[in-house]
């Protein structure tokens, strides 16, 4: 079994904010594509609603869903919210990347 990623209490909280402000559910996707300095990169989106392929986890009433071709490149991965002087936005820890790049949205496996 695959561990499904998860979603940190910040990360829960942003996303909440997010689909209040634009009327969506409180659904983020995460997936992977081909591209960035490191060979994958990730992509984050607000969802109607999961696919019947998905893996779903919840985190204080916010579903992270991601579909299952990314599953495996994203699983046992922690999503977080970080604020800092250089901006805002979501973080991936993912203990399946064995690169990355210096503004950590993508990586290689």
């Amino acid at each position: 079994m695959t561990a499904t990623p998860t979603l940190t209490e910040a990360a829960a909280k942003r996303v909440a904010d997010i689909a209040a402000k634009q009327a969506k559910p409180a659904i983020l996707r995460l997936s992977v594509e081909g591209g960035g300095c490191s060979g994958f990169q990730y992509k984050f989106g607000l969802a109607e609603a999961p696919d019947g392929d998905d893996s779903v986890s919840e985190t204080g009433g916010v579903k992270l869903v991601v579909d299952a071709v990314s599953l495996d490149l994203v699983a046992g991965s922690i999503v977080d919210f970080v604020e800092s002087l250089g901006g805002a936005a979501f973080k991936v820890e993912n203990p399946q990347a064995a690169a990355g790049c210096g503004c950590g949205s993508s990586f290689g496996i």
